[in-house]
């Protein structure tokens, strides 16, 4: 028993150019082996759908079938009938559904992405069984989290704001929407440390989102900075006090006093540690990197005679 070609492929034999082309285009999709692995009637309907588009797609194969039907297109049409230009010859099907299908979308994939949109709905691309279709990614989208040193001594909690397109529930549009991604800064986390939101960039039909990646990055702050887990003070004295001695008051991160005797010669060059008191390691916040301190000599501008008399007694005899 034949088979309707209209039917086949959904259509009325009215059906324009165009709508053959979309018929097919959309079952094709739908039915193609690699979506349908192993079911043997996706494969039989992906063959018929294959030879329904080889006929109505070709004027002369179509104009004789609509006249003489698949018997007249397959058997030939009889010579004298009349039909100039008529596909005489007898039409047989190459039995090659996969040419068919190459030959319309010009290429094993027809996917330039992962999902192809067919009369508003959502067709999955079947490319994946062979690394082919992927729906292509956003790079990562790269946001600075700049934290003060106290955030990332104690640790705490960062609500950051984002604004990202979203694909609205027709599947065709999309809006500007707004949305509060949390972080949890751990203590101890270094200069540099990313907090990765996997795909919450903007959102396509064609595309998977970028991920939001917010990267660490220290505030300048009034009494330190970092170098990796240690912290670093810079301690202004005079240079009476370089030479002779003094105690360094430091207000810590934490708003403890430390006082710090330094009984050696403060020369250029010379630092001061301090263990346990810098910044928490972030594997292990119970340990601490040290604290650092660098000295900046204040010079008198002048000084009397009767000064250097003594300066030079004390320091050149």
């Amino acid at each position: 028993m034949g088979q309707d070609y209209y039917s086949v492929l959904g259509l009325s034999r009215s059906a324009a150019d165009a709508d053959i082309k979309k018929a097919y285009r959309k079952l094709a999709l739908r039915y193609h082996p690699e979506k349908n692995f192993g079911d043997q009637v996706a494969a039989e309907k992906f063959k018929h759908i294959a030879e329904a588009y080889d006929v109505l797609s070709d004027p002369r194969k179509r104009a004789t079938y609509d006249q003489f039907g698949e018997e007249g297109l397959k058997g030939g049409v009889p010579q004298g009938s009349g039909e100039s230009g008529a596909w005489t010859q007898g039409y047989t099907f190459h039995g090659n559904p996969d040419k068919v299908f190459r030959d319309f979308f010009g290429g094993d994939n027809p996917f330039q992405e992962f999902y192809d949109r067919v009369d508003g709905d959502m067709v999955m691309g079947f490319g994946g069984l062979h690394g082919r279709g992927a729906k292509k990614k956003d790079p990562p989208i790269e946001r600075d989290l700049a934290l003060s040193l106290e955030e990332t001594f104690h640790g705490c909690t960062k609500k950051m704001k984002i604004s990202r397109r979203v694909m609205n529930e027709d599947g065709h549009t999309s809006s500007i929407r707004d949305k509060i991604l949390t972080i949890t800064v751990k203590k101890g986390w270094l200069p540099g440390t990313k907090i990765t939101f996997q795909e919450e960039g903007d959102q396509g039909p064609n595309n998977v989102p970028a991920d939001i990646v917010f990267i660490v990055k220290d505030k300048p702050h009034p009494r330190f900075r970092r170098s990796g887990t240690d912290l670093i003070y810079t301690a202004k004295i005079p240079l009476g006090q370089a030479l002779t001695g003094c105690t360094v008051e430091v207000t810590t991160l934490d708003e403890r006093i430390l006082n710090i005797p330094i009984n050696d010669i403060v020369h250029p060059g010379y630092t001061k540690r301090v263990p346990t008191e810098g910044m928490p390691i972030s594997k292990d916040p119970s340990q601490k990197g040290d604290l650092i301190i660098e000295f900046n000599i204040e010079f008198p501008r002048q000084l009397t005679p009767e000064k250097k008399d003594l300066i030079r007694k004390a320091l050149l005899h």
